[in-house]
């Protein structure tokens, strides 16, 4: 089938979806295939369930005149998510980095909603299936979008940005994260730029902050938009994080409901953009002041005598050592560490854990409990760090009375789900 064809019959309903579980009523399915599954055996009952459309890639499934064949589905979504971004007409600020990046789209989705009718990137749906659902959820009402884009192998940012077409762009920064599949910090700065060298082929804006050396020299020659420091388009003062982010730009002063100093930068950017969109200053300020973090990133969650900075979705080595020296700033008595393993960094593991332990030895937390393979591997000889190799052996071991009347800090990679350690405070 034709693209422009395909258009006019996703321009009824402006939904799509990939998923038979969810809400189908006059959507157009696309049987996408994985390495364990394969969509095109659910067209049929994508049907059923009320899609207006299936599009399939192989043609045994074609069993109505309401499932359409395709050469490749995936390609197909992505085509038609380019074509709609082209006829939409309308900015695209795209944005990735090695850490904060959801919670910068969504600092600066909130910012410009206070003007613009504006579509964001939904959670983390940042990759190449993801990216064009985004799109896709643009409708015809929609004046500005915000794309966030992930990456662990090279050209990967380069392959969305072709198919977003950002107008704008911003990388958060650039650190030890996806090792295995860029090699080193240098195959993180290669691949993370692709955005700049998208922007720049086309002549398009860079937001660049200036006390990042980095996002400065490779932005060299480019339109650029600056933020930070004094000498920046937007100068932006970092006021203090305990725990919460107060910071000043211009007259304004903001008290934010994020924690930490690495958190500041975030809010930077979104009110650099907002300014650059000329939204008012009483705008910004509210839309950041009401700003509270979800889905275990940055989380302040009281429970019993403690307060618990709940930081469980991620973790890489930048991160943890932000988060670390966040929690060791702070003026409160009793400081708590609760650390899973950092995944994905590929052959320097275990010196990478090895360097949180250093880091955690100079600092001023009273008491940290290390969980994971990785960590455990490591000798320490210390009698405040307690190590365990599993989830479950933490769990064994573990009694209430350890964390008390304490400020706790729970961070870990994903895959460590360590937001399980509520349950047991």
């Amino acid at each position: 089938m034709e693209l422009k064809k395909l258009y006019t019959f996703y321009k009824q309903s402006y939904c799509v979806e990939t998923d038979t579980r969810k809400d189908l009523i006059n959507c157009i399915f696309f049987a996408l295939k994985g390495e364990n599954f394969n969509g095109n055996l659910y067209a049929e009952d994508a049907i059923k369930k009320g899609a207006s459309y299936a599009v399939i890639d192989e043609k045994k499934y074609q069993t109505n005149n309401k499932i359409i064949l395709v050469e490749n589905v995936l390609k197909t979504l992505q085509n038609l998510a380019r074509y709609h971004r082209q006829q939409l007409g309308i900015p695209i600020f795209a944005l990735t980095g090695s850490n904060g990046k959801t919670t910068t789209k969504e600092l600066i989705s909130i910012v410009l909603k206070q003007k613009f009718k504006c579509t964001a990137t939904k959670g983390n749906l940042n990759n190449h299936i993801g990216v064009p659902l985004t799109l896709l959820s643009m409708k015809s009402d929609t004046e500005i979008g915000v794309v966030e884009m992930g990456a662990n192998h090279p050209k990967e940012i380069a392959m969305l940005c072709e198919i977003a077409l950002p107008d704008f762009g911003y990388i958060t920064n650039f650190g030890k994260v996806h090792l295995e599949g860029f090699g080193n910090l240098k195959g993180v700065i290669k691949a993370k730029t692709e955005l700049y060298r998208h922007l720049q082929k086309y002549d398009k804006t860079v937001f660049v902050n200036t006390n990042d050396k980095t996002q400065v020299e490779q932005s060299k020659n480019m339109n650029v938009i600056t933020f930070g420091s004094k000498e920046s388009d937007y100068p932006i003062q970092f006021l203090n994080a305990n725990p919460f982010v107060k910071l000043k730009y211009d007259e304004t002063i903001i008290q934010s409901q994020l924690i930490g100093k690495y958190n500041f930068l975030n809010i930077a950017t979104a009110i650099a953009v907002g300014k650059y969109f000329k939204i008012s200053d009483v705008q910004i300020k509210n839309a950041i002041e009401n700003y509270i973090p979800s889905n275990n990133r940055s989380q302040i969650v009281n429970k019993g005598s403690n307060r618990i900075i709940l930081d469980a979705y991620n973790a890489n080595p930048n991160s943890m050592e932000a988060a670390i020296e966040n929690l060791s700033q702070l003026t409160t008595k009793n400081k708590i560490a609760i650390l899973g393993d950092m995944f994905e960094i590929g052959a320097n593991t275990l010196q990478e854990h090895q360097k949180v332990i250093n880091l955690i030895k100079k600092s001023t937390i009273n008491k940290t409990f290390l969980i994971g393979n990785s960590f455990s591997k490591i000798k320490v000889d210390s009698p405040n760090i307690k190590q365990y190799k599993s989830f479950e052996d933490f769990k064994d071991g573990f009694t209430k009375s350890e964390v008390k009347n304490s400020t706790v800090l729970i961070k870990a990679s994903r895959g460590m789900a360590l937001e399980r350690v509520l349950d047991l405070l």
